[in-house]
């Protein structure tokens, strides 16, 4: 029986609606916006966050943004965008497959592609987590798994000009964590330097983002220095041109993959065979397809670690729990939230991140 199998023909009833905006600053200098979709049915509530990037697509779900952000606003009228279309009984699998049907955008395009797996996912997991929680059980035990403490990295970027001050003033507050940075063609030699090469884990090189603030274009002299800086690390996202390429020819074992990876067909399109795989549950948008890609990978003994998009609600939770279920020893760029603040908080809490004592539905 394969993972989809366990849970794909759960029983769901979905009666209402509601959606909960959340708004923050963060240490990467925006504002985050995020939408948790609140699916209630049987007098269950299942929850799941979509962690779209652009504002105006979570403004679009509400006649009043600003009014909205920390209410529960019942999805159907004139109060919000109308999901109607989501209430029924269902089974896992068949409102998976009712979801190819409705528009989950109802006010218009989103400003990006990407954010129409990112929805779907938000509202999958809400009815996994409502199906789950109906059958008075939790994720791990349907798949017949232990949750177990999950490692975790702190990731950040380090300013404008680039410091080393914020990777300290964390290893000051939390001794011995460890990070995923983001490199910069900026970084001077004082940052190189000044770096606790040991404790880092991932170094993103978002090669492959196309029209973000955060785009990287490819440098072999950039790619090499920071790969021999950091001997250690994995090696996110390289953008493989003629030019790059032979800085990562013997070091294929290092490199991993985040932004291309949205199921098995992703993968296996890469240019070679992965070593590790950064997984992100809301760009495979379907459970199905996240489950897929996880028995591909042990199949294959691919190392994976869960990513983090600076998720306000629910969503952490649940990377939490994939995490704890499927990685629990990979670097998994899964921080709790609040080492996003823009301020290093005084206390913060270290890895490993232990599981709750009683879990329902997709509770870690």
């Amino acid at each position: 029986m394969t993972l989809y199998d366990a849970i794909a023909d759960l029983p769901v009833a979905i009666d209402s609606v509601a959606l909960f905006r959340r708004a923050r600053d963060t240490s990467s200098g925006f504002e985050r916006v995020s939408t948790t979709f609140r699916l209630r049915g049987n007098g269950e509530l299942g929850r799941g966050e979509d962690v779209g990037y652009d504002a105006p697509d979570h403004d679009a779900l509400y006649d009043d943004p600003a009014a909205a952000t920390g209410t529960a606003v019942p999805a159907a009228g004139d109060a919000a965008a109308d999901f109607s279309a989501l209430l029924g009984e269902w089974t896992v699998s068949s409102f998976s497959e009712h979801l190819d049907s409705v528009a989950l955008f109802p006010r218009g395009d989103p400003e990006r592609k990407t954010a129409k797996p990112y929805r779907r996912w938000a509202v999958e997991s809400a009815a996994l987590d409502l199906a789950l929680r109906q059958a008075d059980t939790d994720l791990a035990s349907a798949l017949g798994r232990e949750r177990d403490p999950v490692r975790f990295v702190a990731s950040t970027r380090l300013g404008d000009p680039p410091t080393v001050d914020r990777v300290r003033e964390l290893s000051e507050r939390v001794p011995g964590i460890e990070f995923k940075l983001d490199p910069t063609s900026d970084w001077p030699d004082e940052v190189f330097e000044g770096l606790p090469a040991e404790r880092v884990k991932i170094l993103d090189l978002k090669g492959l983002y196309e029209g973000t603030e955060v785009d990287q274009e490819p440098d072999a002299g950039f790619y090499r220095r920071v790969a021999e800086a950091f001997p250690d690390a994995v090696l996110e996202d390289p953008n493989l041109t003629d030019e790059t390429r032979p800085v990562f020819e013997g070091e294929e074992g290092r490199v991993s993959w985040d932004y291309p990876i949205t199921g098995v067909d992703s993968v296996e399109s890469l240019p070679f065979e992965p070593r590790w795989l950064n997984v992100k549950p809301s760009r495979f948008g379907s459970i199905e397809s996240l489950f897929e890609t996880l028995e591909w990978a042990a199949e294959r003994d691919v190392s994976l670690y869960g990513g983090g998009q600076f998720e306000l609600g629910v969503g952490r939770s649940h990377l939490h729990l994939l995490a704890s279920l499927f990685y629990p020893e990979g670097p998994n760029d899964v921080a709790p939230g609040a080492y996003n603040d823009p301020d290093v908080p005084a206390r913060l809490p270290a890895s490993p991140l232990a599981p709750s004592a009683a879990p329902r539905g997709l509770d870690f």
